[in-house]
């Protein structure tokens, strides 16, 4: 084994669902509150692109959101353990990531937007989840073992890289590597150019009309979900499911398709343990893409590119 291999191993941290399944319940909610936030000032994308947040160097970010002639940022810092308020005129809050009820992070959060003149009037209660607890209301949901937060961090972080490779080799409509707060999940979705039919919703507290917006073209998604596994797992789908997509044969051996959730799935410790991690994420990713555009008679020739490319300008 090589020392970049080994390199590469060590980086994907090993994070059992069971011993962070508490703090992953709180964070869900706080990722929810500040997304939010984010859904309230950003002008809508199509698929609800614009409600997602980001992996960034220390944490999960909303990025840049418009304010007035401005912007803000929310950041939830793993690294230091603070939700960083910014904004374009100098304002800069913090809220403490500790052991708190969602209740008071909260409070503390809308405190923070307040003191720096963002109005952010939002939903309050969680979408996608049952119980949906008002956020004011839960303290259910109170707490954070900051070195799971920010081993999920590293999760996100050696995900979305990988991701990003696969991203690139799509020439078609394909979404950023983000979060959705809704679910709590890693996705980027490609999509094939077609409309689909109308998606039948069925999500917990939320409308249907949302999810016939976020599946209005048949597309083939992938990411990760902290569940579903000892670790976790990948995922990938299509919508809609074209016939002969679940016997698709797709790498490596340890993906299998899940009849209960509609979805191939990869567990986190496979790729984790894998002799070569990224190799094993990105032939999942290519097989259960194949899968989608092999049985779905997607227009591959135009929409996929050759990665290597730039090589041939060198």
């Amino acid at each position: 084994m090589t020392q970049q291999t080994t390199h590469t191993r060590q980086a994907w941290p090993k994070l059992r669902v069971t011993d962070w399944a508490e703090t992953r319940d709180t964070l869900h909610m706080w990722t929810q509150i500040v997304g939010k936030v984010r859904l309230a000032h950003a002008p809508l994308l199509n698929h609800w692109w614009q409600v997602t947040l980001y992996v960034g160097p220390r944490g999960l970010t909303t990025s840049a959101v418009p304010y007035g002639s401005g912007a803000f940022e929310i950041e939830f810092d793993f690294i230091d353990h603070q939700l960083r308020v910014l904004t374009s005129d100098g304002g800069v809050r913090t809220v403490a990531l500790e052991p708190k009820p969602v209740a008071r992070f909260y409070a503390e959060t809308m405190r923070a937007l307040d003191e720096v003149g963002v109005e952010a009037r939002i939903q309050g209660h969680p979408n996608e989840v049952e119980p949906a607890i008002p956020f004011a209301e839960d303290h259910r949901h109170a707490s954070y073992d900051p070195d799971a937060a920010r081993l999920f961090w590293r999760q996100l972080l050696q995900a979305r890289r990988v991701m990003e490779v696969f991203r690139a080799r799509f020439t078609g409509k394909v979404s950023p590597v983000h979060f959705f707060w809704g679910a709590m999940d890693l996705a980027c979705t490609r999509f094939s150019g077609r409309a689909a039919p109308p998606h039948p919703g069925g999500a917990p507290n939320c409308g249907d009309w949302v999810m016939v917006e976020g599946y209005s073209h048949e597309l083939s998604s992938c990411g990760f979900w902290p569940g579903g596994g000892e670790e976790g797992a990948f995922y990938a789908y299509a919508y809609p499911e074209p016939e002969g997509f679940a016997d698709h044969p797709v790498t490596p051996s340890e993906a299998f398709y899940s009849g209960e959730y509609g979805q191939f799935l990869l567990p986190y410790e496979a790729v984790r343990t894998a002799r070569e991690p990224d190799a094993a994420l990105l032939s999942f990713l290519q097989t259960t893409y194949e899968a989608a555009a092999e049985r779905g008679g997607w227009d591959r020739a135009t929409l996929e590119c050759d990665p290597r490319r730039l090589e041939y300008f060198q």
